[in-house]
């Protein structure tokens, strides 16, 4: 066995049901088995679930992202933590690709839940001693948890493709100033200029944006807009909109977390000048609900570098979003 290998006979490798293949792409990464778990409903509407291999004295890693229906899979994932603690596990994993809940980082109106915090004290309780996530929406997220926790970049898998495409005469553009800091990285990346939004959020869905910070936007034909993720895609139709008014006629669209909910993949991509949609495996979309302008790419080789490294006691800094929360 090489010494910066995975011992299969070390590890115990499990995923809930919100994005197997994702979790099997990992899994054939790191050269393990994908060990099997039995997830039914008793008919109270009550889980019943039993991992299919022994964990006792291993290194257990759970991949469970928390994507729609959020709380059936959180409650999965919660389920599968306490069992791998109760059957003696070494250490437990969480690795959650899409952690929805950062969005709810602070309280911002009487009587409400900070529900990030709460979750990240959950999954300590049921038994996480680790976690591993990717592009937390907002950066203090981080100091909510307990546990040793990775917020993982996906800077890899972005870089990777877009400085294989033309991008002459284009611009990054972040949805609003507060993820400025991420589209400035990630234009740096690219050797592109930048520019941000200025958004008013009126609503859940619905957003206004009322100006263009940056270079003007008369000097490029392409822009390709930057956000950590996408669910009902508000503020990408609307900064679209307003990009178009500006005269850019070549609109690539990007973020890690492609949720799309309500429609919102069909309304971006019915947009004549948006060529493409870009986002990562993170959230598992079916290919039947997949559109054409659609490229998903794998996050798999970043969380195995990331499994392995860590197994090994090696170095994941360079892996690691390094303080703003949306570093693509």
């Amino acid at each position: 066995m090489m010494a910066d290998m995975l011992d299969p006979g070390e590890v115990r490798f499990f995923a809930g049901s919100s994005n197997g293949p994702l979790a099997v792409d990992i899994a054939q990464l790191l050269g393990v088995p994908l060990d099997g778990v039995a997830v039914t409903k008793f008919s109270n509407d009550n889980l019943y679930i039993q991992l299919g291999g022994s964990v006792r004295s291993r290194e257990v890693f759970i991949v469970q992202s928390l994507s729609p229906p959020v709380n059936d899979h959180l409650m999965e994932l919660l389920m599968m933590l306490d069992i791998a603690r109760g059957a003696g596990a070494k250490a437990v994993h969480a690795i959650i690709p899409y952690f929805s809940f950062a969005r709810s980082d602070k309280k911002d109106a009487p009587r409400i839940c900070i529900t990030a915090r709460l979750v990240a004290d959950l999954l300590e309780t049921a038994g996480a001693t680790h976690v591993m996530t990717m592009v937390l929406h907002s950066p203090q997220v981080h100091g909510f948890f307990g546990v040793p926790t990775d917020p993982l970049a996906s800077r890899q898998a972005f870089n990777r493709y877009f400085l294989a495409c033309d991008l002459t005469g284009a611009v990054v553009i972040a949805p609003d100033l507060g993820h400025a800091k991420a589209a400035a990285r990630f234009a740096k990346d690219l050797g592109l200029p930048v520019a941000a939004g200025n958004k008013e959020r009126l609503s859940d869905t619905q957003v206004r944006v009322t100006s263009i910070v940056g270079p003007p936007l008369d000097a490029f034909r392409c822009a390709v807009v930057y956000d950590d993720e996408i669910a009902t895609g508000g503020s990408v139709v609307e900064l679209c909109d307003r990009l178009i008014q500006e005269g850019i006629s070549d609109i690539r669209v990007a973020c890690t977390h492609g949720v799309f909910v309500r429609n919102a993949l069909a309304r971006i991509a019915a947009i004549e000048q948006v060529k493409e949609i870009v986002t990562t495996d993170t959230v598992y979309m079916p290919p039947e609900r997949r559109d054409p302008k659609l490229r998903v790419l794998s996050a798999a080789p970043i969380f195995a570098d990331a499994i392995r490294r860590n197994y090994c006691r090696q170095s994941i800094g360079h892996l690691v979003a390094c303080g703003d929360a949306d570093s693509v």
